[in-house]
């Protein structure tokens, strides 16, 4: 197992202050924040990107220097509405190769999106199945959790089959709500809390496929919204694979929002693939 997935720093320059991800397993730099001089701060990324040979940029910017990436040639992937304490954060990239840039299944996962938002959104839900039984997980799950994890994904972004890594999520403030079945966990999703700008992304979602035609995963996301909201997080949101109709059904006929696909952004299963923008705002 590669021991370094990503490295989270607070780069502090002369000219300029970011907070970044180097994604050495997607090969990817992420700029989640940023404050000075924006063109110091391309100069500075785009030889950190070569030199780590990454092969993606994304910076979430906010809209008043949405003109200014586009001046850089960075291409608009989506927006993140609410995303820093109220105001949007948009998803501005750069491809440093081709294969990287083209994706073979855009189109069907076009299709696939014309069909998940024909959907009704907020229709009734049916309660829990018998014999199953939903809870927040805390430290004791972490095994079971990452047992859960390596089932279901050979190849996932963060190392969510080492019950190390998710006890450090769980440290770290990472709320994680399960579903049981004969007191073994076979469904579960979490909410990686932004205590500095107040929001959550729902993410990690994994149900065993001998249980997937019973419709957990609304009642995760149900849970995981409640806990937001009893801790004032508003913004909540997901980035599902484009390919997945029926997790993008789920966050449509919960309520959230399409706002944009991320192209080969991150590996899961045999390739990069891309991932749908997903947002709702909980306070409404």
């Amino acid at each position: 197992m590669q021991t370094t997935y990503y490295k989270n720093q607070s780069v502090q320059q002369p000219q300029f202050i970011a907070e970044i991800c180097f994604d050495y397993y997607n090969e990817r730099l992420r700029i989640d924040d940023y404050r000075g001089n924006p063109v110091q701060l391309v100069n500075w990324m785009e030889e950190e990107a070569v030199k780590n040979k990454f092969q993606k940029i994304i910076v979430k910017t906010r809209h008043e220097d949405l003109s200014f990436w586009i001046q850089q040639g960075y291409l608009y992937e989506g927006e993140f509405s609410s995303y820093f304490n109220g105001a949007s954060a948009f998803a501005m990239c750069k491809y440093l190769n081709v294969e990287r840039r083209n994706s073979s299944y855009w189109l069907d996962e076009d299709n696939i999106l014309k069909g998940v938002v024909k959907l009704p959104q907020g229709t009734a839900q049916s309660p829990l199945p018998e014999k199953y039984t939903l809870r927040m997980a805390d430290e004791g799950d972490v095994k079971s959790l990452s047992d859960l994890y390596g089932k279901v994904f050979e190849v996932y972004p963060t190392p969510m089959d080492d019950p190390d890594y998710v006890l450090k999520m769980i440290k770290s403030g990472t709320l994680f709500c399960v579903i049981e079945h004969e007191q073994k966990i076979i469904s579960a999703a979490s909410a990686d809390v932004n205590s500095t700008y107040h929001n959550a992304e729902i993410t990690d979602c994994a149900t065993l496929p001998e249980h997937r035609k019973a419709g957990l995963m609304k009642h995760l996301v149900d849970q995981l919204e409640n806990e937001l909201f009893d801790r004032n997080i508003y913004c909540a949101y997901s980035i599902a694979r484009a390919l997945s109709f029926g997790m993008n059904a789920v966050f449509h006929q919960k309520g959230y929002m399409y706002k944009g696909r991320l192209a080969n952004n991150c590996k899961i299963f045999d390739k990069y693939e891309d991932m749908n923008i997903w947002v709702k705002d909980l306070s409404s």
